[in-house]
């Protein structure tokens, strides 16, 4: 499967990178950084990375402007991104000459000539890694730094189950190979403002838990502006909950106003949460996954299938 990659890859004079929709550091890490790695393998390539900046993000690298009059003739690969609906940057994936596309979710939509997906692999940033030690592509420094942090983020500084002994070894190969300073990175990706500190504190003290053991808190525009905050950072501190004796789920309603929706941020310490957020036009990982509703009217029905689910869990335990 890699060397498939890599010789489509080769094959290719312009080629096109995307990802979800909303993006996260594992996004846009193995973006920014699969474009880094195939400049400097092949020098004279087009490369482009596209899709929505994310302000929040902005010390993981640049986002591209591309003429779309170049995707016919365009190679693209989508990463992260399980389902067509939530690739960020294009109209359709019609539109270009091939399509690659390299993930880490449960499948939802199978596209692509070449597709390489497995579940148990902690990040795309890790797939990236093995990508380029299993082929001839060469990782730079600065490509590197965005593939780290990018899996820190998606394994919450190795913390979750899929963190593997695969994933340990490859990321010490990274950091031998390429001299990062590993330890600077992590400023940037967990220093947070002040503001967002106060919001950690409001949404501990209102966190409403069932006696199920669902956790869940409605963030609306008013509470938003009052905290002076963007209406992504619930979803930033969403993993600050995981170790709450009573809570087995639990789930962040953020009002989004200039996008006209309401974020919904889900996690999980047992519970399989995917299936449901597939069926509130989200999705995600077993444990750790998300949707975009909306109005606040969607909640209750959310709320009421995670508690059910919460319900499920407990008596499979007995």
């Amino acid at each position: 499967m890699k060397k498939a990659i890599y010789k489509k890859i080769k094959e290719n004079d312009i080629i096109v990178i995307a990802r979800h929709i909303g993006a996260d550091p594992d996004a846009l890490g193995s973006s920014i950084g699969l474009r880094e790695i195939i400049k400097e393998t092949f020098p004279k390539k087009e490369v482009y990375t596209v899709g929505a900046s994310a302000s929040k993000f902005k010390f993981m690298g640049t986002i591209d402007k591309i003429n779309e009059s170049k995707f016919k003739d365009a190679l693209l690969i989508v990463l992260d991104t399980p389902d067509l609906k939530r690739i960020d940057g294009i109209n359709s994936i019609n539109d270009f000459k091939d399509v690659i596309k390299i993930d880490h979710h449960p499948e939802i939509d199978e596209f692509g000539s070449i597709k390489w997906v497995d579940d148990t692999k902690s990040s795309v940033c890790q797939m990236i890694m093995e990508l380029c030690y299993g082929t001839k592509l060469k990782i730079n420094k600065y490509a590197a730094e965005r593939l780290f942090m990018g899996l820190v983020s998606d394994t919450n500084r190795f913390l979750f189950y899929y963190t593997t002994a695969d994933t340990m070894r490859i990321v010490s190969k990274m950091i031998d190979d390429t001299g990062i300073d590993f330890t600077s990175l992590y400023d940037d990706l967990y220093r947070r403002p002040l503001s967002e500190i106060r919001l950690q504190g409001y949404m501990y003290q209102n966190l409403i838990v069932t006696e199920n053991g669902l956790g869940y808190i409605k963030l609306t525009d008013e509470i938003i502006k009052q905290f002076e905050v963007d209406p992504a950072s619930s979803g930033n501190l969403v993993n600050n909950f995981n170790n709450i004796d009573e809570v087995l789920v639990w789930v962040t309603f953020s009002e989004d106003i200039k996008q006209g929706l309401i974020r919904v941020n889900v996690r999980s310490r047992g519970p399989v949460i995917n299936k449901v957020l597939e069926r509130h036009n989200g999705g995600g990982h077993k444990f750790a996954s998300g949707a975009r509703i909306k109005t606040f009217d969607e909640m209750e029905d959310i709320v009421n299938d995670l508690d059910q689910l919460c319900i499920e869990y407990k008596k499979y335990k007995k």
